[in-house]
């Protein structure tokens, strides 16, 4: 299946950058949020994006010219769905709420419409319970910044086809993205190791074994992650951390898996990360 128009449903960080790289790839893209005032702060968003990668050498200014003229706002579910051949959902992890949508997008959407959801750790197969065509749901996980981090992890549910699989690979491959396949499980791989890590950052964190700044750099200059596990977790965002470990803890019981104290002591002081300003880090 040739896919030529994709439906990106939700404003948050996620949203945006799969928008703006599905555009920048050659894609027809609708945007949809239900409220106006967020569709434009994320255009003004995109177009940050844009002029940095601009400013970096990293894309052409006509080729930046050229996606914003192929992507499109739209407050109109419906209406953003009516000529979509895929469409990713990227909104918070509320299993209810995205059960609801898909149910939607298979209501508005035509018959070939694949649809994906861009979650960290939700099952797939429980998704695609709210449609008639399972086959046709899949997770198309991607990474934040979505401009920058090359990998896409693609899920498969219990009975997403070989075709559904096949057809976001090729999108994710033309947004210039390596991509895993896993099987459908709490998780998956990526959410799975990274909170395993994460978690137990914060622990140690919480016991003074040494600073944040110490505990990062051990896997940045030790492991050579690009970044360290309370950095991540600042750039994530605290409040996603948290509803990840707690849905992993649920499921699969290990207390790896347990959400530390100082997490959820963060959290309810506001302290979410980079989006606030505040979180293991100071970004004022």
């Amino acid at each position: 299946m040739s896919i030529e128009t994709i439906t990106v449903v939700g404003t948050g960080t996620m949203g945006n950058g799969i928008a703006g790289q599905a555009a920048l790839s050659g894609y027809k893209v609708n945007l949809y949020d239900i409220s106006e005032e967020k569709l434009k702060a994320a255009l003004e968003l995109i177009d940050k994006t844009y002029k940095k990668g601009v400013s970096k050498g990293k894309v052409e200014a006509s080729a930046v010219e050229a996606a914003k003229g192929r992507l499109m706002i739209k407050s109109c579910l419906e209406d953003a769905l009516k000529t979509a051949d895929l469409v990713i959902e990227a909104v918070p992890e509320n299993m209810g709420l995205k059960t609801e949508l898909f149910a939607t997008f298979e209501k508005y959407g035509g018959p070939h419409l694949i649809m994906a959801s861009n979650t960290s750790s939700l099952s797939i197969t429980e998704i695609a319970s709210a449609v008639s065509r399972p086959e046709a749901v899949v997770g198309m996980h991607f990474f934040n910044p979505v401009a920058i981090m090359p990998l896409v992890e693609l899920v498969r549910g219990e009975y997403t086809s070989d075709k559904t699989l096949k057809a976001t690979r090729s999108v994710a491959e033309q947004m210039k993205k390596e991509c895993i396949e896993v099987n459908d499980s709490p998780g998956f791989a990526t959410s799975r190791l990274g909170i395993a890590l994460g978690n137990e950052a914060m622990r140690m964190f919480e016991e003074g074994v040494a600073s944040a700044a110490d505990i990062d750099k051990a896997m940045a200059l030790g492991y050579r992650h690009p970044i360290g596990p309370l950095a991540l977790t600042d750039l994530v965002g605290l409040d996603v951390r948290l509803a990840i470990s707690e849905h992993l803890y649920r499921e699969i019981g290990s207390d790896t898996f347990r959400p530390p104290r100082i997490l959820r002591k963060m959290v309810r002081a506001g302290k979410l990360g980079r989006k606030v300003g505040r979180g293991f880090y100071d970004y004022s």
